[in-house]
């Protein structure tokens, strides 16, 4: 009992926090796309929130966080199978929830978001119901073309295992999501394998990731080979693979990552707890190592306004690409101008989401015109971006 209440607390904390970074995000040009693009699970997902609840920042978001409270208390449930005291099942969800590509998937509108909640979904069915986690196929292969990689991974284990329904269902499920999605595999050959394992590190931490990728190949060299392991396994290699050719999105491969936490926690609690307490030091030292580093990075996240103050160009600032949108269309409705020819693709779609629409009457240049009036974002008295609007004179 005490322990479900820690794990609610942890639960509440986590989304008081996400909830709070709301006010300072404004939507992405990906988001957008999502958004005003073609028809897909999560549009559909999130066009449902913004019709119940208003457009507004927080009817897109507080969906994401809500999907990602749901992978919290999934995870929990996983981990039951990989280490037996409550205590540590905590651990496993205090780390997660730090991760910073999680904090990412839990505000951003993406379908990491949606990948990851899925796939802990059918880890748990499979490790509690067995076969009956198959019936979850179908709808996975209309959510991402990405499940193509856990169909892969089920069809693989029914041969090793000669479970022929698995084998046969990861079969059917694989060619019918290639046929609807295909596979791209272009490009000249050129490495980008250093960047492949760079993203994996800033998605991860740097100490969670490498002891990931030791637990991965540790059990394969001792054949311990679980459906969960040859889900992040299967789709781990086959990243490393393809980073051989072209570009690859990280982002895609990593929730299946994920599913390796509780089998990482495993073997690191199983190797600390063997050893004699004078010997487990260098294990205490690496785990709030790792530990704090997740904090650091959680705090870099959530105060990440603070760096503009250090930064010369405020485009390098990593979040970027998430702000302004929504205090330059505060600032133009202020001065009653509701559309306008933001000659930026990118911009002028995120700008669509908080009611400004485009026309040739107003126009917005990063440089002074005659007669234009000059527009100042400001974070923590900061200038972030200064552009100028023009009225068009025809």
């Amino acid at each position: 009992m005490r322990e479900k209440a820690l794990l609610f607390l942890i639960i509440g904390i986590n989304f008081l926090i996400l909830l709070l970074q709301i006010q300072g995000l404004s939507i992405g040009y990906h988001e957008a796309q999502i958004l005003y693009g073609e028809i897909s699970p999560l549009k559909l997902f999130i066009s449902s929130s913004l019709h119940l609840f208003g457009q507004n920042d927080y009817a897109l978001r507080v969906p994401m966080i809500l999907l990602h409270m749901l992978s919290v208390v999934l995870l929990y449930g996983l981990s039951k199978h990989y280490v037996s005291r409550p205590g540590d099942r905590l651990w496993i969800v205090l780390i997660y929830v730090l991760l910073p590509g999680v904090t990412s998937a839990a505000l951003v509108v993406d379908n990491a978001g949606l990948i990851i909640v899925s796939l802990f979904l059918f880890g748990y069915l499979h490790l509690n119901y067995g076969r009956m986690a198959l019936g979850l196929i179908p709808f996975l292969i209309g959510i991402d073309p990405a499940f193509a990689y856990l169909f892969f991974a089920v069809t693989f284990y029914g041969v090793y295992r000669k479970e022929y329904v698995y084998s046969s269902v990861g079969i059917i499920a694989l060619s019918i999501s290639l046929y609807f999605y295909g596979i791209h595999i272009g490009g000249l050959p050129e490495s980008r394998f250093l960047d492949v394992l760079g993203v994996y590190t800033a998605i991860f931490s740097p100490i969670v990731f490498i002891y990931l990728f030791y637990v991965l190949y540790r059990r394969m060299i001792g054949k311990e080979w679980d459906l969960i392991w040859m889900i992040a396994m299967s789709a781990f290699l086959i990243s490393l693979l393809l980073s051989f050719r072209q570009k690859v999105e990280v982002q895609t491969f990593a929730p299946f990552l994920l599913l390796a936490l509780p089998l990482a926690a495993q073997t690191f609690l199983h190797t600390y707890r063997i050893r004699l307490r004078e010997f487990r030091r260098r294990y205490r030292v690496l785990f709030y190592t790792a530990f704090i580093l997740l904090i650091i990075n959680a705090l870099a996240v959530f105060f990440n306004h603070y760096f503009y103050r250090f930064m010369k160009t405020p485009t390098h600032h990593f979040s970027y690409p998430m702000h302004v949108a929504k205090e330059l269309s505060s600032q133009l409705h202020q001065n009653n101008i509701h559309c306008i020819d933001a000659e930026n693709e990118k911009l002028q779609l995120r700008l669509r989401f908080y009611g400004i629409t485009h026309c040739e009457e107003y126009r917005l240049d990063d440089e002074r015109v005659k007669g234009a009036k000059k527009v100042t974002i400001s974070y923590i008295k900061k200038p972030i971006y200064e552009a100028y609007v023009t009225k068009v004179n025809k």
